[in-house]
């Protein structure tokens, strides 16, 4: 697609943009250490009928949140804003964790906001907002590696906006997650087969209703999980559905708490948070024995 455009600012080699780059030198915009620039530069050529891809680190998106609000959401362009580095960064430090996203770019209305559970939902979430012209569609995704999934030969698909994934079906307890944790719920809830339902929700808004419909006359309990702040992300989201609907059902959240992670890596600030396997289905078997 000539009308496809690649931005960032000064973060080509870390998002993955170097090799783009280099095959369409015309169709490239690294704009220097300028994230709000970097945003109304994108919103100015989607006004122009260009399909930009800027790709910032979430934490850092952070400086241009009042362009996109401003030049991008209330215009309601299409601009793909790609945030590297969501969730827990590691050896990146406190600086660059990519926690508050979700809680804060789910209060701007007519947003779009995304995150795969793999390459591969990845890779169509791209192909998803591309064809998207709705305003605004971001997707989050995190440093390091992927879940190794075939991506590669996987024909491109265009995703329903605003749809659920079912991946396992319970009786007692649902389990509500979003981006790569997913893998780790799924991975945890096999453990209490017939007991726990997974649910991805690739997209946090818009939500799914239907499914969110279905979880409250299924299930007694829900638990959230996300690779964010609990406070106002999907926990928050999924929390005030619930409440404005009237459903009355438990929910727990599993997230990064209210309090700065520090330096260490990936993998002890997840078993620091609660999100890895082990300690998801720790939580699951507590749950479970202490709601017979």
């Amino acid at each position: 697609d000539p009308k496809v455009v690649g931005i960032t600012p000064a973060m080509a080699s870390g998002s993955g943009m170097t090799k783009y780059s280099q095959e369409f030198p015309d169709r490239f915009y690294d704009v220097g250490i300028e994230e709000s620039h970097a945003a109304t530069f994108s919103a100015g050529l989607a006004a122009g009928g260009i399909k930009p891809f800027c790709a910032i680190y979430s934490s850092f998106s952070q400086r241009a949140y009042d362009q996109i609000i401003h030049d991008a959401a209330i215009q309601s362009l299409p601009v793909i804003f790609c945030f590297d580095r969501a969730g827990l960064v590691g050896e990146d430090g406190a600086t660059h964790h990519g926690a508050y996203d979700l809680s804060a770019y789910r209060a701007i209305p007519g947003m779009t906001i995304s995150a795969p559970k793999d390459e591969k939902e990845m890779k169509n979430l791209m192909y998803t907002a591309l064809k998207w012209d709705k305003g605004p569609f971001i997707i989050r995704y995190p440093r390091g590696n992927g879940e190794g999934v075939d991506w590669k030969s996987s024909p491109f698909e265009e995703l329903p906006v605003g749809k659920a994934e079912t991946l396992m079906e319970g009786s007692e307890v649902a389990i509500i997650a979003i981006g790569p944790v997913v893998n780790r719920a799924l991975e945890a809830a096999k453990e209490f087969p017939g007991k726990v339902g997974v649910y991805n929700f690739r997209f946090l808004k818009p939500l799914d209703a239907d499914t969110l419909e279905h979880i409250a006359r299924t299930y007694a309990h829900v638990i959230t999980i996300e690779d964010g702040c609990l406070k106002g992300g999907l926990f928050g989201a999924i929390a005030e559905y619930l409440a404005e609907k009237k459903h009355l059902i438990d929910i727990k959240g599993l997230g990064i708490p209210d309090e700065f992670v520090l330096h260490a890596s990936q993998t002890s600030q997840r078993e620091k948070c609660g999100l890895d396997k082990k300690s998801i289905a720790n939580f699951l078997r507590n749950f479970l024995a202490n709601h017979k």
